[in-house]
């Protein structure tokens, strides 16, 4: 019933974007706000009425900004995550909105039916305006990425061949009584399964597979060039094999024409392989 709980969502991974994201939040409720006046709101009458409110928005914002940054150090991000995250933000601002209502706009007793009713009513204004950030978040990084994957794949048609100045290359790949060697332009890419690794690659025009234990970690120490990197916590790729890119809101996903399966980007592997691939392919 709740599978699709399991799924990767995109965290913010920069302070700049979790501030701009905050702003826009807090701003959003403060519009939902004086727009339909709800709970009572518009019985609220006050010469400095809508700046009174303003401070609603601030207290949103702040608990958008403090939720995002308490989760930016983490990996590894889903939709149950996510959706946690916003009723600790609902949770915290539903504190911050009470004593600020309670000690500063309706002068009443601290009391914990009176937080009660707090909680409700930004859970009801919380809700919708968390979904609208969800989805927003999710079309505005679907169409970044598409577009920048659209750009990358025009250029890896136009030049999809490995350069020459690769060709003699080496890599030397060493773990418990195995010792490999591998022409660069013939690594395609690795997968990491516990404790052995999958790795890729092309011996006499075909494409090969051999299991080795090794951890992907020493495995890169072995084999990164500048056109072999690491683009998830379990892919290695070379990327100079690469024929094609496409983009969601989660990351990209790059393909080898070689091998049947896609291999994932992690949103932390973005701002290293996307614009390797275009300076490979220049």
């Amino acid at each position: 019933m709740f599978s699709f709980a399991v799924y990767s969502f995109p965290k913010s991974d920069s302070y700049k974007e979790i501030l701009v994201s905050s702003m826009v939040a807090g701003l959003s409720f403060y519009i939902f706000l004086i727009v339909f006046q709800p709970f009572g709101t518009e019985n609220f009458h006050h010469q400095y009425k809508y700046l009174l409110l303003f401070p609603y928005s601030l207290i949103f914002g702040i608990a958008f900004f403090i939720g995002d940054l308490c989760i930016i150090r983490f990996k590894d991000w889903n939709i149950g995550l996510e959706l946690l995250k916003l009723i600790g933000i609902i949770f915290l601002a539903s504190i911050l909105s009470y004593f600020y209502n309670s000690l500063f706009i309706s002068h009443v007793k601290l009391s914990f039916i009176n937080y009660l009713y707090m909680f409700l009513y930004c859970l009801a204004l919380g809700i919708p305006i968390s979904t609208i950030y969800i989805l927003s978040r999710c079309i505005y990084l679907k169409n970044i990425h598409e577009k920048t994957a659209d750009q990358v794949s025009k250029k890896l048609a136009e030049h999809h061949q490995p350069t020459d100045h690769k060709l003699n290359k080496t890599l030397n790949i060493s773990a418990n009584n195995i010792n490999l060697q591998i022409s660069e332009n013939h690594f395609l890419c690795a997968l990491s399964m516990e404790n052995y690794c999958s790795v890729y690659f092309i011996e006499n025009d075909q494409v090969k597979k051999m299991l080795i234990r090794i951890s992907l970690s020493n495995l890169l120490n072995q084999v990164q060039t500048d056109c072999i990197k690491r683009c998830h916590r379990s892919y290695i790729i070379n990327l100079d094999q690469v024929k094609n890119i496409k983009g969601n809101a989660q990351g990209y996903r790059l393909f080898l024409s070689e091998i049947d399966f896609e291999i994932p980007v992690s949103r932390s592997f973005i701002s290293l392989i996307i614009p390797k691939l275009k300076d490979l392919k220049v």
